[in-house]
């Protein structure tokens, strides 16, 4: 770890990639069980602006953060691309498609989840083995 403030952004934008991905769930849930345009918006804000644009700024810290540790970067960098590939699992509005295909939106989903879960736990851990946590204070 380089440098320690992009690691806690690091880890506060994957937690609110966990976090969001569950109202996400709800929010169509809610539209599926007739709560009309209104949720299937919100779940459209969430996914595209506070989900996507956190998937992106996970990477921007983890470059900054682990400047050097290549392979940790490159696992932020998959989560962005992985988000991505889940956006555009969603059919278009005016040629639906194939639902199975379109389907897999959903699945998507819960891997993003998963996979930001893992780089925050990652982080968390890495912020508890930092030695400025641990050493006395200077004399």
């Amino acid at each position: 770890m380089r440098n320690r403030v992009a690691t806690w952004l690091n880890f506060v934008f994957a937690s609110i990639i966990v976090i969001a991905v569950f109202v996400q769930a709800y929010l169509i849930a809610s539209y599926a069980m007739g709560a009309g345009e209104d949720a299937l918006d919100a779940h459209g804000f969430v996914g595209g602006l506070v989900i996507h644009a956190s998937e992106l700024l996970v990477f921007l810290t983890a470059l900054v953060a682990f400047w050097g540790m290549w392979r940790w970067i490159a696992v932020n960098l998959g989560l962005f691309v992985l988000g991505t590939v889940q956006i555009f699992l969603l059919p278009p509005d005016e040629d639906p498609g194939s639902a199975w295909v379109h389907g897999l939106h959903g699945l998507f989903a819960l891997f993003v989840l998963v996979y930001a879960a893992y780089i925050a736990k990652r982080d968390l851990q890495l912020l508890r083995a930092d030695p400025i946590t641990t050493a006395p204070p200077p004399a």
